[in-house]
């Protein structure tokens, strides 16, 4: 990977879609140019290709956070 590709990787904590999986995930890490990548709603990470993502809008982005947080309040306490 050259420097201008290294540069254009989104940063860690960016909220980012999977093309290739067609998952949304946020940036954890940046490994042997691959980005490392964790479900919003927690969960495995998983190694993406810089050119299989792209960043996702707010409103993308909160769809899988409401729905833990709806998982989160029906549980028994």
């Amino acid at each position: 990977m050259n420097d201008r590709a290294r540069r254009e990787l989104p940063a860690v904590g960016t909220t980012v879609r999977d093309a290739r999986l067609n998952t949304i995930g946020r940036v954890v890490a940046h490994t042997c140019g691959g980005l490392w990548l964790r479900p919003l709603d927690g969960g495995c990470e998983w190694v993406a290709c810089p050119e299989d993502v792209a960043p996702v809008r707010l409103s993308e982005a909160l769809g899988p956070l409401v729905a833990e947080a709806n998982r989160r309040s029906a549980r028994p306490r």
